[in-house]
This record gives C-alpha cells, sequence and structure tokens, in this order.
C-alpha cells in the first residue's frame, strides 16, 4: 500500500515542479529517478511509521514479520537497486561512451566566464582552428577562430543554441578558462566543460520549444549571469535560421 500511494503523490508532485521532457532519452532518465523517491519515500514512511509504533507500544514488541520474509524484503529492494544502477550506466553509455549516428548533426560548446558560445561547422562539416591569442569578443571572434584557416571561414558562432526537432545532436565540449557545467534540465542533459580537455555527449531533441540552458558549476562571481537558450524548432525553420546566419557572416566578410 505504501509504494502505490507514494508513487501518485510523486506523479502529482511530478507536474507542479519538474520541467517539461524535450528529449528522447528523457522518459527512460524520469522513469529512474522516480522509481528511486518512491523507494526512499515508501523506506522513510515505513520507517517512521515502525519507530512511533515501538515508542507508543507500552509491552515489549514481539517479532510479527518471519524472519525470511524479511530477508525476502531486503532482497527485493536489493535488487531493484542493482536494476536500476545497470539501467542508469546503459542509459550513460548511451549518450557518453557509445559514438552518435553517422547522420547526427554537430556543434561545438564554448564555455567561458560568463557566457555560452555554440559553434556549427558549416557545409564543410570541420571546424576551423582556434587559438587562444585571437580570441577576442569585442571584435566578433570570441573563440578565437583562426581566418588563415579556410575551414573556419564557414563556421557560424552564436550565442543561441538552435537544433531541429527529431534529429540527433552531437555537441563537442570545451572551456576556455575555468569548469563549467553545461545544464538543459528540459532536455535532461548535463555534461562539464573543463579547461584543457574535450568531452562529447549526444541526444535528439524531440518536443519544439524554447529551453533554458544553465551552468551547473559555480564557475565565479558571475555565475549566476551564465545562461542561454535552446530552440527547438521544426527542421524547416532550422535551415531557414542557419541560413540566415551563413548569409550575416558573408555579408561581414
Amino acid at each position: 500500500m505504501l509504494i502505490p500511494a507514494a508513487y501518485a503523490l510523486l506523479k502529482i508532485g511530478r507536474v507542479v515542479w519538474m520541467p517539461v521532457d524535450g528529449s528522447l532519452h528523457g522518459p527512460a532518465a524520469d522513469r529512474l529517478m522516480w522509481w528511486n523517491l518512491v523507494a526512499l519515500c515508501a523506506i522513510a514512511v515505513a520507517g517512521h511509521l515502525w519507530l512511533a509504533f515501538a515508542m507508543l507500544r507500552r509491552k515489549p514488541a514481539k517479532r510479527s514479520v518471519p524472519a525470511m520474509a524479511r530477508w525476502v524484503l531486503l532482497a527485493g529492494f536489493c535488487g531493484m537497486y542493482a536494476w536500476m544502477a545497470l539501467t542508469a550506466q546503459n542509459l550513460w553509455a548511451e549518450t557518453r561512451y557509445e559514438g552518435p549516428l553517422q547522420t547526427a548533426m554537430h556543434v561545438e560548446v564554448v564555455g567561458v566566464q560568463f557566457q555560452w558560445y555554440f559553434r556549427y561547422p558549416g557545409p564543410d562539416a570541420t571546424y576551423g582552428v582556434t587559438r587562444p591569442r585571437l580570441v577576442n569578443a569585442a571584435a566578433g571572434n570570441p573563440l578565437g577562430i583562426d581566418p588563415r584557416d579556410a575551414n573556419g571561414r564557414d563556421d557560424v558562432v552564436s550565442s543561441v543554441l538552435v537544433l531541429p526537432a527529431g534529429r540527433e545532436v552531437e555537441l563537442r565540449l570545451r572551456s576556455l578558462d575555468v569548469m563549467h557545467g553545461f545544464f538543459i534540465p528540459g532536455m535532461r542533459l548535463k555534461e562539464d566543460a573543463i579547461p584543457g580537455m574535450t568531452l562529447h555527449v549526444h541526444f535528439t531533441p524531440e518536443k519544439v520549444g524554447t529551453y533554458p540552458i544553465l551552468c551547473s558549476q559555480v564557475c565565479g562571481l558571475g555565475h549566476d549571469r551564465m545562461q542561454a537558450r535552446l530552440m527547438v524548432v521544426s527542421p524547416a525553420d532550422y535551415a531557414a535560421w542557419i541560413a540566415g546566419r551563413e548569409r550575416a557572416r558573408e555579408a561581414e566578410e
């Protein structure tokens, strides 16, 4: 009785405080979290009821639950958490250890105090070379793309992450200064951006909409300002957006 009641309460709470899920892998992540919360809630309620009963009972309590039943209950909880651990590991591996599909689009995510930048490789599907000494946001080159590298001439840099719905995307994360935490609650996605390292994560946005992008690592005094937006649009709208950005870049040249 406790587990169904706890599950019903948590399901109601999810509508109130959980952000809308817009990713393909989101339901699996939510399912694992809710199993965990339901089990913890049931154990906490049962434990407090047991303690209250023991304190209010005047006569010495007798063992009303056979030893075998207690071991079966304990084994059941251990088995459930073992299943959850294996499922969580598989879900983690799917987004981080296994490579994306060949049809996946690629976007580079760069964190710098206190801003997120997103770079699209352009029609040549190759990122241009970046050099730290060329980083100059005021001059329009926040990532330090080398203008002498032909591969970087068609790169598109944006402060808004725009993705087409229904297509897998591979994110390449890096940082220019300190550790940042790339976090999209609505996509159930979180990965660190670490100086000197390039980390990868892939996912598939499914629901059209606008989702906040946050920094989950305390990266300095302006940490609270390090926010951006993910806009999931239709494939046609994405094609129009990227074409417009490419035309604007060509006009600047």
